[in-house]
C-alpha cells in the first residue's frame, strides 16, 4: 500500500498538495540583504513541495548575523520577497518565511551600521563567523539585552510577520526557535544566564519564545504561524542540561495553547549531533495540538515509515532539495537523486543555486 508522503494535507486553512516540506536552508544569495532575482527562480523551481519554508530571514537589522542573508523589515526587502511568493504561487506552491534573529551568532562586520549584536547574556558564541570583508573572525561578546531590547525584538518579529503576510504575499511564517539562534539562546543555559523573569527557571527561559509566538499569532492569525525547535541540539554552542525535557514539555504545552499551525522539530543526529530521545519526541508530538513536522536526514522510505506510524504529519527535506528541484517527482517515481556540491552551498552567485536541472 502506498504511504502518506505524497497525499494532500490541510495545514490551518491551506491545502498542501503533499506532505513533503522543503526545509529552511541558509544559502547566502541576498546581496545587501535583499532577495535577488535568482531567489525567486530558486524557490519557484522547487514549488512542487507541499510547503516551502524559506531560508532564515532577519526580522530586524540586529538579526543579520551572516553575510548575504535576507531580511524582511525594509521596503526593498518586501518588494524582493513579493517576487518570490508570486513565482511560487504561480506554480501552485505554498510558502512560509522563516523569521530568524541570529542573536549572538554573528559579527559586526556582517551587520548594518545601526545594528548591534544582541543576546540574552553577554556570552560569546564559540568558534568563528565568516565575513565577506575580513574572512573568518572570532564571535565577539554580544550585548546583553535590556528590557527595551527584549520588547523591541518581540515587536520586530510581529512587524516582520505582518509585512510577510500582508505585503510580501507569504502564506505564513515560521519562527526559528532552533539551532542556537536568538529564541533558542533564551531557552538554553549555555547562552542565558539571566536572573530576571527571562531566565533562570524553566518558566523564565521559555518566556521569550512564548511571548514572541503569542505576539506574532495575534498579529497575523495563529493558523499562519509555526515554530521550529531543536531539543538536545548542540549547534552554535547550545548545551543540553538536566532540565531539557521539562523545558521542552513546558514550551510545547504553551505553544499548543496558542493554537499554532505547526511545530517543526529538527533532529541533527544524521549530522553527528546527539539524537532527540525517542520518548521525548513522542511526548512532544502528543502534547502539541497542531501539525507536527519531522526533520533531519530523512529519505522517502524513512519518511513514509514515520508518517505511517503517526510519528508526524509532514516531513521536511533539506539538502536533497538543493540538487533536485523536483524532488517530489523524483521520490514519487523512484528516480535516483542528484548530489549537491557542498562547496557552493553559501558561495553566492547562481552556480550551485539555480543551475541544477529541473
Amino acid at each position: 500500500m502506498p504511504g502518506k508522503l505524497f497525499t494532500p494535507f490541510v495545514l490551518g486553512d491551506l491545502e498542501l498538495q503533499s506532505r513533503v516540506v522543503m526545509a529552511p536552508m541558509t544559502r547566502c544569495r541576498a546581496p545587501g540583504n535583499i532577495p535577488a532575482k535568482s531567489v525567486a527562480l530558486y524557490y519557484a523551481q522547487r514549488s512542487e513541495a507541499g510547503l516551502i519554508i524559506t531560508e532564515g530571514t532577519a526580522p530586524s537589522p540586529d538579526g543579520l548575523g551572516y553575510p548575504r542573508i535576507p531580511g524582511i523589515f525594509s521596503t526593498e526587502q518586501v518588494s524582493g520577497w513579493r517576487k518570490v511568493t508570486k513565482a511560487v504561487h504561480d506554480r501552485g506552491g505554498r510558502i512560509f518565511v522563516q523569521l530568524m534573529h541570529t542573536g549572538r551568532v554573528g559579527h559586526p562586520e556582517n551587520l548594518p551600521d545601526e545594528a548591534r549584536l544582541l543576546a540574552p547574556s553577554a556570552i560569546a558564541a564559540p568558534g568563528e563567523m565568516f565575513t565577506d570583508t575580513k574572512g573568518l573572525l572570532p564571535h565577539p561578546v554580544p550585548t546583553a539585552m535590556d528590557a527595551a531590547d527584549l520588547h523591541g525584538a518581540i515587536d520586530s518579529f510581529a512587524q516582520a510577520a505582518l509585512l510577510a503576510v500582508q505585503h510580501a504575499g507569504f502564506d505564513g511564517v515560521e519562527l526559528h526557535g532552533a539551532n542556537g539562534y536568538l529564541i533558542d539562546q533564551f531557552l538554553n543555559t549555555a547562552s542565558n544566564e539571566r536572573d530576571d523573569k527571562w531566565g533562570g527557571s524553566v518558566e523564565g527561559r521559555v518566556r521569550f519564545a512564548v511571548q514572541t509566538a503569542r505576539r506574532v499569532a495575534m498579529t497575523i492569525g495563529n493558523n499562519r504561524v509555526g515554530m521550529r525547535i531543536s531539543p538536545f541540539g548542540v549547534f552554535n554552542g547550545m548545551t543540553p542540561d538536566a532540565q531539557m525535557i521539562p523545558l521542552y514539555e513546558s514550551l510545547v504545552d504553551k505553544l499548543s495553547g496558542l493554537g499554532l499551525a505547526y511545530l517543526h522539530m529538527v533532529d541533527h543526529s544524521s549530522l553527528g549531533a546527539p539524537a532527540i530521545p525517542a520518548g521525548l519526541r513522542h511526548n512532544l508530538r502528543q502534547r502539541f495540538d497542531g501539525a507536527f513536522i519531522l526533520s533531519g536526514g530523512y529519505d522517502k522510505v524513512r519518511a513514509d515509515e514515520e508518517l505511517d506510524s503517526d510519528s508526524g504529519d509532514l516531513v521536511a527535506f533539506g539538502r536533497p532539495f538543493i540538487a533536485n528541484p523536483r524532488l517530489v517527482t523524483r521520490m514519487r517515481e523512484d528516480v535516483p537523486l542528484a548530489a549537491p556540491d557542498d562547496k557552493l552551498f553559501y558561495a553566492g552567485g547562481d552556480e550551485g543555486y539555480i543551475d541544477y536541472p529541473e
